[in-house]
């Protein structure tokens, strides 16, 4: 999706007198050449892959390699029987991160968000919101395409992906297109829903992509919740008047800066960080042993 930056968005969005989501759905239908309907009825389907990936949680599921699987259902489990930290939103919000993580490390569908290893983001934060009655399907689908712009702003001035930029580019980018969503969905102004995002980038800047013996499980599933909390925290904040000091684009360039920067050893390379640790290498050498 052709957009260069967010600022290319507030001002199509300010001198068509749009708002952000508008702004992307038109330039959606101008590249793919549809109708309103017809890109709505897409951006549909994707959040009905959403629900469907939340749904279809089997907790009793375990990744090939054993090491993911059953912790989305701990959390519900922990939060029926006991006072938790976190309200009812939160509890379901971090259950959902990992239900979703899980699944995509368990081979079931789900939607890359922007990608597979950050795919619990995006539905941790708007569907128990849905559920809860926070927000109806027209909204949820508005904040998609508030989603999506982010992401294709991200995607074009840095990346999104952990090979190129370090789990910032998948982590960090989800929990802002989550946060500008959520900002979008409590009807925060473009310029709220800049903040939104600058903060939640600039919160997550320089994660490294450090997967055990190479599998998008550990630690990538538990950083989903990290990206979702964080998304509802930059939320809040924007929509309180909190500002991030520096330009939402210019933290989009300098995270992209960060991840060509950053040693091949932690982007996505299982050659640094959690992945060497001795428990890491064990677990290497038992998967490369076959013993599964």
């Amino acid at each position: 999706m052709a957009l260069e930056s967010m600022q290319e968005i507030f001002d199509r969005a300010s001198s068509g007198d749009k708002e952000f989501w508008q702004v992307v759905l038109d330039t959606d239908m101008d590249e793919r050449e549809v109708t309103a309907a017809e890109s709505m009825e897409r951006m549909r389907t994707t959040w009905q892959a959403m629900l469907d990936s939340v749904d279809h949680y089997q907790p009793q599921r375990r990744s090939v390699s054993g090491l993911v699987g059953g912790d989305g259902e701990h959390m519900r489990q922990y939060a029926k029987e006991n006072e938790s930290l976190s309200g009812p939103y939160l509890q379901e919000v971090i259950a959902t991160a990992l239900s979703v993580g899980e699944s995509n490390a368990c081979m079931c569908k789900i939607v890359a968000a922007p990608t597979a290893g950050a795919c619990g983001v995006l539905p941790a934060v708007l569907v128990p919101l849905y559920k809860q009655g926070g927000a109806d399907e027209e909204t949820i689908l508005r904040a998609l395409y508030v989603a999506s712009g982010i992401g294709a702003v991200i995607a074009y001035r840095a990346c999104i992906a952990g090979a190129a930029g370090g789990c910032q580019a998948e982590i960090g980018s989800a929990s802002a297109m989550a946060a500008g969503a959520l900002t979008a969905i409590r009807s925060g102004d473009n310029a709220q829903i800049g903040h939104a995002v600058a903060m939640a980038l600039k919160n997550l800047m320089g994660l490294v992509c450090d997967p055990v013996a190479g599998l998008v499980e550990v630690p990538c599933v538990k950083r989903n919740v990290v990206g979702a909390v964080n998304a509802i925290s930059c939320a809040d904040m924007a929509l309180a008047g909190v500002e991030s000091r520096i330009p939402v684009d210019q933290v989009i360039d300098c995270m992209g800066e960060v991840g060509r920067r950053m040693p091949v050893e932690f982007r996505e390379t299982a050659l640094g960080g959690l992945a060497v640790t001795p428990a890491g290498l064990a677990v290497k050498e038992r998967m490369q042993r076959g013993e599964f």
